[in-house]
């Protein structure tokens, strides 16, 4: 069985790797989905964020990076895919999460979302805590897989 795993991935962290490793103990396969989004003035472009992903999973098997730039559902009509997957890191992510599931499954009631959790020495970290740190040349080795961290480089104190 193939899942999704959408985001922004504005960068990964060890988070994400946390869950997309979690998933693979779950699913045969897993296509993350990069959303373009941007509306958020992403860091990093979309071809970036792929890449970076890329490079951080390269030692898992059975992962597909993938773009988007329409609804989540219509994306996984396209790719025949009803089981998406979400980190949750804390109560106010639950509440997040809850309401697009809802949403998600208004829209087609075949979706299905599965909620895990990341491990509890990466439950604090985000894209948004890892840039702001990042942009104030704070040290965000122990936050992203190291593949990434010379990419990260080239944006401190922008």
């Amino acid at each position: 069985m193939t899942c999704l795993y959408p985001g922004t991935f504005d960068p990964i962290t060890n988070g994400h790797l946390d869950v997309i490793k979690r998933a693979l103990r779950i699913f045969d396969n897993l296509v993350i989905a990069v959303a373009k989004s941007e509306h958020k003035n992403p860091y990093f472009s979309v071809e970036q964020r792929k890449k970076l992903i890329e490079l951080s999973t390269s030692n898992l098997k059975n992962i597909k990076v993938i773009s988007f730039d329409n609804l989540l559902v219509d994306l996984a009509k396209e790719l025949k895919i009803n089981t998406i997957i979400r980190g949750l890191r804390a109560v106010s992510d639950f509440e997040y999460e809850l309401q697009i599931g809802y949403a998600n499954n208004a829209l087609w009631s075949e979706f299905e979302t599965v909620y895990l959790m990341p491990n509890l020495k990466n439950a604090f970290i985000s894209s948004s805590i890892v840039r702001s740190i990042n942009a104030h040349g704070g040290d965000v080795s122990s936050l992203v897989p190291k593949e990434i961290l010379p990419f990260l480089k080239d944006k401190t104190c922008m």
